[in-house]
């Protein structure tokens, strides 16, 4: 309708530029506008007495409309469109043939759609203007010489490079136009901002065609798992669960270890379409290599299950974990800590209690001389701890060098420190005008009046502390919101200031009817800070059922979050993965010494083992410029599960040791996230000054092919003048004047 009534589409409209082909000046035209309206407004002057003012009013604008249309078309409007010139310009077309195409409706695959599509004469279309160039990208772009030979479904979808790789090879080409028919599943984790931006800059517009749906009604998908990278032996791990689904439902989501079920419940989904988190808590066992396998029941008659199953490798090692706790005075809290820990705990709690004012007591040493003669008094003794927790002890005690250690053990070290509100915490125990303070997550009150009070107050969660693995009692938020808002009061409670920029409070204590922080949580450097500003939660384990396990949860997860986030002297990580020809796997190694400074000429060796075959030996190669990090390049010709055994050494004492694992798994990405990625082509192309179509609008895509920027451009005068819609404009003004003089019996 709308070419009909304007003679030219839309597109012409929005691409061309208007402009009058007489080349009379434009005032001039509003000149004889004003004048004709003018003497039409003196002719009908003459009639003021035989009719109103309003009926007057309204002939005189339909006859200045009417003479206004007339004078336009005197001047002859046309649009200016810069088109490019037939057969000598070239369009690639880029049709996805991954695995993610394979998918579709009504026993017809996206790819079978979007070839039939083509076939049913828009290529033709394309080729009578253009010289098509055809091409399938999956990993790579290839060369397609015809519809009937597209390759099978390719193991990644690479989007960014397909088009990059075109556009490099027609550099030197006149390009108009690149257009992308695909699903938008692009897995490459390589289409950045970046990569948009360098796309861009070749000034070739990318036209993209969606295909498939954009919601999938009979599919639920395991879009994501995440956990902890450092786990404890015998811990109990939270792992969140992001489950893409498309009304309400009830799921089951089982955790395995190779073959043994960790964990299985139901998930309530809710009646919308989109993805729903949910925490899911197991028990870890003991050491070594876990292979997990997250894995959601399937929905009855769905195709795609590949997508209900997440894998991750887990390294739980054999070492156990160390704080160091130094207490001022006997109080319950020491008590009640000590007792959250079980006996077999992968966590060794060192304590240091001062009994009389030159007397300590020790418990839980490893050896006769350790902490004999107090806190430690160097750094490499006390970096061989993975947290400290300090109560009611005062900063005088121990000296300047001592409290810059503390610094340093979080700054440089990693290590997590806790300190305890009590007589001689905090404020009260000078920690405030110590270096100390800087690590810190809160400013500590400088008043002369004490900050800790033997005063109720009550517990609550804060919105971070919903999100938190230290104050999940139950891996449900509704649950674990009622079983804080169940917990028994505190008997005391420790005054702070306002909080650091970087910190964030995950309880709150209401004291006398205002809201304080009660835990409080920053990053500092290397390492984690906390505040808890209370010495009385023994108070929960006392006004609690003797079956309720809040207390020693709460202080469980505290004490296995201070210490398991603590860095190790080897930590090895894969950098990144090669699924390509040649499969390969690049691993990196930090490697740190017993004051956790970078060593940059230590011997680091690694041992691969993958199925029943032995190990191989590799040595690490230092990084140039990049102190204490070792990589080498490891080949992982066949699918499954990788096993790396890290050791660093220089000459022949060992520095430490550390396990690692990674597995191979090709394709598995094509199954993940099978919608059509509408935003991700709508961004592509108007990034690029393309357009996004649907499948069922690829008719109109030729045209706008025709306004590209790039290739060899001719500039066309389209006239206007003799537009239907200008003639039905003059007759419908005309007729609506004789129906208001009938109207009115003034004919």
């Amino acid at each position: 309708m709308f070419e009909f009534l304007f003679k030219y589409s839309r597109t012409t409209f929005e691409q061309g530029e208007f402009l009058f082909a007489s080349g009379w000046p434009v005032w001039l035209l509003i000149v004889a506008c004003v004048a004709g309206m003018v003497a039409i407004g003196f002719t009908l002057a003459r009639h003021r007495e035989s009719m109103s003012l309003p009926q007057l009013i309204s002939l005189g604008a339909i006859q200045t409309a009417m003479l206004a249309v007339v004078l336009t078309l005197l001047w002859q409007p046309a649009l200016s469109s810069d088109r490019l010139r037939s057969q000598e310009n070239s369009v690639a077309i880029l049709l996805d043939t991954s695995a993610s195409m394979s998918y579709g409706e009504a026993g017809e695959s996206r790819l079978r759609q979007a070839v039939s599509t083509l076939q049913d004469g828009v290529l033709d279309e394309l080729a009578a203007n253009f010289d098509t160039r055809l091409y399938g990208f999956s990993e790579d772009a290839i060369t397609l010489d015809s519809l009937e030979l597209v390759p099978p479904p390719g193991p990644a979808t690479k989007l960014g490079d397909a088009v990059l790789s075109v556009l490099r090879e027609a550099r030197a080409s006149a390009l108009g136009a690149v257009v992308v028919i695909s699903d938008g599943a692009d897995n490459s984790g390589e289409l950045d901002t970046a990569r948009l931006a360098e796309i861009a800059g070749f000034g070739v517009p990318v036209h993209t065609v969606g295909v498939g749906r954009e919601f999938i009604p009979d599919d639920i998908e395991l879009e994501s798992v995440s956990l902890t990278t450092q786990v404890m032996a015998g811990s109990r791990v939270s792992a969140q669960v992001s489950i893409r689904h498309s009304g309400p439902l009830a799921a089951t989501l089982k955790v395995y270890d190779g073959d043994a079920i960790l964990a299985s419940e139901e998930v309530l989904l809710p009646d919308r379409d989109g993805v729903t988190t949910h925490w899911v808590d197991f028990d870890i066992g003991n050491a070594g290599i876990k292979d997990l396998g997250f894995v959601l029941d399937p929905l009855p008659g769905e195709r795609n299950t590949i997508n209900n199953v997440q894998s991750r490798v887990l390294e739980v090692p054999e070492d156990r974990r160390n704080i160091l706790y130094i207490e001022g005075e006997p109080r319950w809290e020491y008590k009640f800590i000590r007792r959250s820990l079980e006996q077999d705990s992968p966590i060794r709690l060192a304590s240091l209690l001062r009994t009389t004012p030159n007397k300590f007591y020790r418990q839980g040493i490893d050896d006769p001389a350790e902490l004999e003669n107090g806190f430690p008094e160097d750094r490499e003794t006390l970096f061989a701890y993975d947290a400290l927790i300090l109560g009611s002890f005062e900063a005088a005690a121990l000296t300047p060098e001592q409290q810059e250690n503390i610094r340093d053990f979080v700054s440089e070290r990693g290590g997590s420190l806790l300190m305890l509100a009590g007589l001689r915490g905090l404020s009260d125990g000078g920690w405030g005008n110590s270096v100390v303070a800087d690590v810190l997550p809160a400013v500590l009150p400088d008043i002369d009046a004490p900050t800790f009070l033997r005063w109720p107050a009550r517990p609550s969660l804060t919105e971070d502390g919903e999100d938190s693995v230290i104050t999940r009692l139950d891996a449900d938020p509704d649950a674990n919101l009622e079983l804080w808002e169940g917990m028994p009061e505190i008997a005391d409670f420790q005054f702070l200031d306002e909080l650091k920029p970087g910190a964030v409070s995950l309880l709150e204590a209401e004291v006398q009817g205002t809201m304080h922080p009660l835990l409080v949580h920053q990053r500092f450097g290397l390492g984690n800070a906390y505040i808890l500003a209370t010495g009385g939660t023994w108070r929960w384990q006392m006004q609690l059922p003797s079956e309720d396990m809040r207390h020693e949860t709460f202080w469980r997860q505290m004490l296995h979050a201070l210490a398991s986030a603590a860095p190790r002297p080897v930590m090895v990580s894969a950098e990144r993965l090669f699924y390509g020809d040649e499969p390969e796997i690049r691993l990196r190694a930090e490697v740190r010494n017993r004051e956790f400074a970078r060593v940059a000429d230590a011997t680091v060796t690694v041992a691969v083992s993958s199925g029943a075959a032995a190990p191989e030996i590799f040595e690490m190669q230092a990084l140039p410029g990049e102190p204490g990090l070792y990589e080498t390049v490891v080949q992982a010709d066949e699918e499954g599960l990788y096993r790396f055994e890290t050791e660093a050494r220089i000459d022949d004492a060992l520095l430490g040791s550390a396990q690692f694992a990674v597995r191979r798994a090709d394709g598995v990405a094509e199954h993940f996230q099978i919608q059509q990625n509408r935003p991700l082509l709508e961004n592509v192309a108007s990034l690029t000054g393309g357009r996004y179509f649907a499948l069922e609008d690829i008719a109109d895509l030729g045209e706008a092919i025709q306004f590209s920027d790039a290739g060899i451009i001719e500039t066309e005068i389209l006239d206007l003048w003799d537009m239907p819609i200008l003639f039905l404009l003059l007759i419908l003004l005309k007729s609506g004047e004789w129906i208001l003089r009938l109207f009115w019996g003034r004919l």
